[in-house]
């Protein structure tokens, strides 16, 4: 007998689990529900993703022509940070993409940062190192033409509502059920195994796995199955945000752009018919009728009659990820604030070793310890490059910004990380010992901690020839490659015409 498995919950996330698990298991095997409340919208908010979003399409066969016009979507290069260090003597820096061609500039660029800890006046903007940056900086787009012999990684930004009434119908298409109801109970058995999903009507919606993507509720994996959540709020303060789309301005960037604000930070996302604007933040350094009002004012909409929707945010994860026969996924396993638009990444990289290890124990829970460990790693070490925004900044503006600096809550890895830049250290060695490289990877952290300008003031004598960024010609090298790019404006008016 065929499996069953119910989703209880749509969203991205809900949707997604429904296509992996439709494509990678057929119907006389595995069937998929997907149950959810027709009272519980899907909210709309501009959207960023990694490129991991991009590996998903390939493995369901979407072409970009199809999907993202569907969903208002356009490319990402790239994340700029607006304001974050002062000091850093940067207004800016970028973390961009890597891509095949940034094989020839990484180490220049690794180099560079070597150079400049040991007191060196060299070149280390990072988005100067990587083309992603300079093609966002240049307004382009990321397809190249079949003359230029090197893959480009990119991310979206796109409406998250209409990505889960898209993923919605595909799932369906292919073989997913999708059935509306209220579910008013979850029961178990004996053993505390989920058995049946009990709807207002008295329909009983019973599986041999469900999937909860119920959202910060957590219906199935908190409240039915008790599963304990380890909140990350010692050392990220951000609880709480407020949203709001601006009018579309202007040519489109490839590019987030994160502006630092008085308690927290505001991102700007570009969609083709709007922008999407929120800022997060920490309700116990700003209220939120202030933080509202600091965030239209930053937007030039202090007396704008659109409706900026409040937000509480749950930031942590569960103690367990994957509990007898229920997964968490999305918002109800666990929740990193958007900085570095890795949700959609955790939620896909959770569905796909879920899917390994599920069908490598024939449909039992036998790896569930080994999928905990491993999710909950990747939640930490993402966690950690999030802390470390915070952390290594150097305004002195309010009080939000200096408990930051202050706060010594770090784990051991990120200790270690910092530790061995401060001392000159190789980066990348640290990396590979703590087997993280496929977390954020070394550019990622020369990326951050060059942008921050966590460096150790220039040294008296400075010898000549010593910045790979001129002896090499970098900035030549990469602009001869940008010269391959259309315009991001082409790029996206190429989806709508198919060409």
């Amino acid at each position: 007998m065929p499996r069953n498995i119910i989703i209880l919950g749509g969203g991205t996330a809900g949707w997604m689990a429904a296509n992996l698990f439709v494509k990678q298991w057929p119907a006389d095997k595995v069937r998929v529900t997907l149950i959810e409340s027709p009272d519980i919208g899907i909210v709309g908010v501009g959207e960023g993703s990694t490129p991991t979003l991009k590996r998903f399409f390939e493995m369901l066969a979407i072409p970009e022509r199809e999907w993202m016009p569907r969903c208002n979507a356009t490319y990402k290069l790239n994340i700029r940070f607006e304001d974050w260090s002062p000091e850093s003597g940067l207004k800016s820096y970028s973390h961009p993409f890597t891509s095949q061609v940034d094989t020839f500039t990484h180490g220049p660029f690794t180099r560079n940062c070597h150079s400049r800890r040991l007191g060196l006046n060299v070149h280390t903007r990072p988005d100067d190192f990587f083309l992603n940056g300079l093609l966002a900086a240049e307004r382009k787009g990321p397809q190249r033409p079949d003359s230029f012999p090197f893959v480009i990684e990119y991310g979206y930004h796109f409406d998250s509502g209409l990505l889960g009434e898209y993923l919605s119908e595909v799932a369906v298409d292919r073989g997913a059920t999708h059935v509306q109801a209220r579910i008013v109970e979850a029961r178990t058995d004996e053993s505390g195994a989920l058995t049946t999903l009990v709807a207002d009507d008295g329909v009983e919606h019973a599986a041999d796995f469900f999937v909860d993507c119920t959202g910060f509720a957590s219906v199935l994996m908190g409240k039915t199955l008790g599963v304990g959540f380890k909140s990350f709020a010692d050392n990220l303060f951000n609880d709480s945000a407020v949203v709001m789309p601006t009018p579309r301005e202007g040519t489109l960037p490839a590019e987030t752009v994160a502006y630092a604000m008085q308690c927290g930070w505001r991102w700007k996302i570009p969609l083709t018919h709007r922008f999407g604007n929120g800022y997060v933040y920490s309700s116990d350094f700003i209220s939120h009728d202030d933080a509202e009002a600091e965030f239209r004012a930053s937007l030039g909409m202090l007396d704008s009659d659109t409706e900026a929707r409040r937000l509480r945010m749950r930031v942590g994860q569960l103690e367990q990820h994957w509990h007898r026969n229920c997964l968490g996924l999305g918002l109800s396993q666990g929740f990193i604030e958007p900085l570095e638009a890795t949700a959609l990444h955790l939620v896909q990289i959770s569905i796909e070793l879920f899917m390994t290890l599920y069908e490598k124990g024939q449909f039992s829970d036998e790896h569930a310890r080994t999928y905990n460990e491993k999710i909950d790693a990747r939640f930490e070490r993402v966690r950690d490059y999030i802390v470390a925004h915070y952390k290594l900044n150097t305004r002195d503006d309010t009080d939000y910004w200096k408990a930051n600096r202050a706060n010594m809550t770090l784990s051991n890895s990120l200790r270690h990380i910092l530790d061995v830049w401060y001392r000159r250290g190789d980066l990348n060695q640290e990396i590979q010992r703590q087997k993280i490289e496929s977390h954020f990877g070394t550019a990622s952290w020369h990326c951050l901690l060059a942008g921050y300008g966590a460096f150790p003031p220039l040294a008296g004598e400075q010898p000549e020839g010593r910045d790979l960024y001129e002896k090499q010609s970098v900035r030549d090298f990469l602009a001869g490659c940008s010269l391959n790019f259309a315009a991001h404006e082409d790029n996206l008016a190429a989806l709508d015409t198919g060409s």
